[in-house]
């Protein structure tokens, strides 16, 4: 027999024993001591008390269960939406979707189920409609679509040729079929400076390769987007840019994507060709389709359920695309065994983006061994939870056992630093909690994740440099500037599940126009302001002198070391040096800003005269393709004075959401046109926030 007709006779013989209530019982295991780990999901609403009779419908409800054992054997073959362990064993149950033939399945194994009535009525409830909504997905304005995305991470490319690319990278399943769906083409946008040359570290972004998720692909849409417009105005990601690469997968399953566009809770891609019969369980999850450790973790499912792992290892053309992708930026830099650790001076990282949890996950999932490179995965990880606030755990220890997911295949096979953030409340999360929580917890999340990508097992167990500022921005040449920053050492939080150690400041120091670990690169040592490193957070300051510096924008870069020897990631700061009696420096507060309001908005930018006489300066703005108001002319101003000079931004009615608007403000002192202050503003129009709130899938 071919092996389709294997898969097509397994599924009919499943979907028999299923409905008589005939499965493979549990194997019993010694139960773990586990801690609680409420969600805020499972306090929606009370559940129905249990009953002994199924309903003929989908149901959502909590299983109450044994052991760990217990959960990974369930979510092998059930919808698994939320884990809560509980100290008290009686108490611990999971909250999965089940249909009839799986009620009937379970309460033979003697599980006790209490049906959720609030989650149970979100399966049939159809999207919010909005007769105002003209784009995102039907009831979710802020979400976009497949093509949606698509489009706006191409015009990146085509409107900033010297820092994006949009690349096809491989297909869809859809697409591999001759005379089907037309599917899609995997696109990767690939974020650097052109002009500078490489090798630079990479950062790996992937989302939505879970289709009903809607958070994932916006983040990362957003965070490249940001990315672009931040450039050259906010120096942090003026450098990171310069020197590493950003990739961005945002839709790594576009066919059950589309699908999920619909309400439908889809979560696999669409292959229809492996023996399920049923339409609505068709396709493979491609987070359990990797080529490394595929199906090593127990039992497999049947074709029809919703985490089926494909009929052998990276079968589908998503997963192939998606691994050779990865090897090709990648080095490998572990060894072939289980247990070879990553050397320290690896390179990378790679996030994937799912929901929900709100937790970070970090390998193995296929086994509850710990990952050979535990300890610095977990640093990392604390690192993100300080800023999203997840907890910070081992996939077999805050959800259930996995193999064949895409984290364990980057690490396990390249050992790159490998991680899952499942986000939010929901898997159609509102776009009110997306905005305001998803997006402002994650999205530093990813700056950081981006800042570590050189040394992801060395620099996130050193202190981050804060509040790098300079004084004045602008100087003249020769003249000195006073640096400034924060050294902190203690920014680590996993919300309970361990502790990270924490040491005083030791050490900072400063570079000029490269990064320290730039080969050649001479560095200057900072003190800390109160005059001893003794503290495990220090403000740190250096005199810095322009003596023999070109005329020109200069950029500072800073690094800080704890006494355990750990240098932390980089930070940076702009200063201008200019080479006449006569200055101006412009100041602004807001040079990046996202806003709602169509009608507009000011920028008021503080000019002050920084040379040793009075003066009056020209003002050009240039770039603008929204209607701007500005003077032609600020002064005349004192030495050592200021004045405010307000730019103002007209924002039309027909403006596209989701563009960004740059302008490049420019001050000509009339005593010296040679003196000039330059300074880019962006502004985002980003999406009217008209949708219904709602609290539900």
């Amino acid at each position: 027999m071919s092996t389709k007709g294997i898969y097509w006779l397994g599924a009919i013989l499943c979907l028999s024993l299923s409905l008589l209530g005939i499965s493979q019982p549990l194997r019993p295991v010694q139960a773990k001591t586990l801690t609680a780990s409420p969600n805020p999901t499972s306090q929606q609403a009370p559940p129905l008390n249990d009953s002994t009779t199924p309903t003929n419908e989908p149901i959502v409800a909590r299983v109450y269960v044994a052991d760990q054992t217990d959960i990974n054997q369930l979510a092998a073959t059930v919808d698994v939406w939320e884990v809560h362990h509980n100290a008290d064993l009686a108490q611990q149950y999971v909250v999965a979707q089940l249909s009839a033939a799986q009620q009937i399945d379970l309460r033979a194994r003697g599980y006790r189920l209490e049906i959720d009535a609030a989650k149970t009525a979100l399966l049939t409830q159809p999207p919010p409609a909005n007769a105002a909504q003209t784009s995102g997905i039907p009831g979710y304005s802020c979400y976009r679509t497949v093509e949606e995305t698509y489009a706006a991470m191409q015009k990146l490319a085509v409107d900033h040729p010297n820092l994006a690319s949009w690349m096809d990278i491989g297909d869809s399943w859809e697409k591999t079929i001759p005379g089907g769906k037309p599917g899609y083409d995997l696109n990767v946008l690939v974020l650097t400076n052109k002009a500078k040359a490489g090798p630079k570290p990479k950062f790996l972004l992937m989302a939505a390769i879970h289709a009903r998720e809607y958070t994932t692909a916006e983040l990362a849409a957003r965070f490249a987007e940001e990315l672009v417009a931040k450039y050259n105005v906010d120096p942090d990601v003026t450098w990171l840019l310069d020197y590493f690469e950003v990739h961005i997968i945002p839709q790594a399953n576009p066919d059950g994507r589309k699908i999920a566009e619909t309400g439908d809770l889809w979560r696999k891609n669409t292959d229809n060709d492996d023996g399920c019969l049923n339409a609505a369980g068709w396709g493979t999850d491609l987070n359990r389709n990797s080529s490394f450790k595929w199906g090593a973790y127990m039992p497999h499912p049947e074709s029809c359920d919703i985490t089926y792992l494909g009929p052998s290892a990276a079968s589908e053309p998503e997963t192939q695309a998606i691994e050779a992708y990865a090897q090709s930026i990648f080095e490998d830099q572990r060894g072939p065994d289980d247990a070879d650790m990553a050397p320290p001076t690896t390179e990378g990282v790679f996030i994937t983006l799912h929901s929900y949890a709100q937790q970070v996950l970090y390998p193995w999932g296929w086994t509850d061994a710990p990952a050979p490179n535990l300890t610095q995965l977990q640093t990392l990880g604390r690192k993100f939870g300080y800023f999203n606030g997840y907890q910070v755990c081992n996939g077999q220890d805050c959800l259930y056992g996995t193999s064949g997911t895409t984290d364990d295949f980057t690490y396990g096979v390249l050992g790159v630093a490998s991680y899952t953030f499942e986000m939010g409340n929901n898997f159609f999360e509102s776009c009110s909690s997306f905005t305001n929580n998803v997006l402002p917890k994650n999205m530093p999340a990813l700056y950081y994740a981006l800042k570590a990508a050189r040394r992801p097992y060395q620099e996130p167990a050193g202190p981050d440099t804060l509040q790098v500022a300079v004084a004045p921005k602008t100087v003249l040449t020769g003249t000195n500037f006073i640096l400034q920053a924060t050294a902190n050492d203690t920014r680590y939080n996993s919300n309970g599940w361990g502790l990270e150690a924490t040491q005083p400041i030791a050490a900072a120091h400063y570079s000029i126009d490269a990064p320290a670990w730039v080969t050649g690169t001479q560095t200057y040592s900072m003190t800390a302001l109160d005059g001893t490193f003794n503290a495990k957070i220090e403000a740190i300051q250096a005199t810095v002198s322009t003596s023999g510096w070109p005329v020109g924008r200069h950029t500072v870069f800073i690094e800080s070391r704890d006494q355990a020897g750990n240098w932390g990631t980089t930070s940076a700061a702009f200063v201008d040096v200019v080479n006449s009696s006569y200055g101006v420096a412009l100041g602004t507060q807001h040079e990046f800003t996202q806003t709602t309001v169509i009608s507009g908005l000011n920028y008021v930018l503080p000019v002050t005269n920084i040379g040793s006489f009075t003066d009056t300066y020209t003002v050009t703005v240039a770039g603008s393709t929204w209607p701007i108001t500005a003077p032609v002319q600020i002064g005349p101003i004192a030495p050592s004075s200021s004045l405010p000079l307000t730019v103002a931004v007209s924002i039309p009615a027909t403006a596209t959401v989701g563009t960004t608007n740059s302008i490049t403000v420019t001050l000509t002192s009339q005593a010296d046109p040679n003196i000039q202050a330059i300074r880019q503003l962006a502004t985002r129009l980003i999406r009217y926030l008209y949708y219904l709130p709602l609290v539900g899938r």
